[in-house]
């Protein structure tokens, strides 16, 4: 794994779970206590929003949200459960729906999500904004503006691509950019995603935060 320079290997492996947990939702299982946490939460707050407003319920997907991905300190401790737990669940990811999209620092287009990263510097300490940018479902990836230097307002662009997806289109980087500039809709994308979704395949089993680690480390392979 390449460790980009505004995160450590630590905080990548972090943004690599996040991404895993966000992508496996697991919508359309039979059963829905199979749906992931992330899953469950935005459900949740999806069906409650609608229910404020009165409008029909239908995927939450069809929905701009804002997933915030925190990325905790790796020597930071928990009462009821350990880091590694927490982070193999996706505990330190959140979601919410984007009521207003007109507030965003971003135009959106369509099958894209807004995201935040919340960086914890010290054991114990407060989250502060490292980065913001764009989850791209279809192709499991995240576009990130992580901040560098944030007096001077210079920050670094980065891609994401899910660790575990191997069969990227050739192309996709042009398709990336195409969809992000609004030249094609998210309908033209290629849906790798498909691959590390259990409500699309349910021969995925979602790794763990070890087996996540081990495998940017070198020692190990999904």
């Amino acid at each position: 794994m390449q460790v980009l320079g505004a995160f450590s290997k630590f905080e990548q492996c972090v943004l690599n779970m996040a991404l895993i947990n966000i992508c496996d939702l697991a919508f359309g299982e039979a059963r829905s206590d199979r749906e992931s946490y992330v899953g469950q939460e935005m459900r949740r707050q999806y069906n409650s929003w609608k229910e404020s407003t009165n409008e029909a319920v239908y995927n939450p997907w069809l929905d701009l949200h804002q997933f915030t991905i925190y990325l905790p300190h790796p020597e930071q401790e928990y009462e009821d459960i350990t880091l590694e737990a927490g982070l193999t669940k996706g505990y330190n990811v959140e979601v919410q729906p984007v009521k207003d999209p007109k507030k965003l620092v971003y135009n959106i287009p369509d099958g894209g999500h807004f995201v935040v990263v919340l960086k914890q510097r010290r054991v114990n300490g407060d989250f502060e904004i490292a980065a913001t940018g764009i989850f791209v479902r279809s192709l499991g990836i995240l576009t990130l503006d992580v901040i560098v230097a944030p007096d001077q307002g210079e920050y670094q662009s980065i891609v994401i691509k899910h660790p575990i997806i191997r069969d990227y289109p050739q192309d996709w980087e042009t398709k990336l950019k195409m969809f992000l500039k609004g030249e094609i809709r998210g309908e033209e994308l290629p849906r790798v995603v498909g691959y590390v979704d259990r409500g699309l395949n349910q021969d995925y089993r979602t790794p763990s935060w070890n087996e996540v680690y081990l495998a940017a480390s070198g020692f190990a392979n999904f």
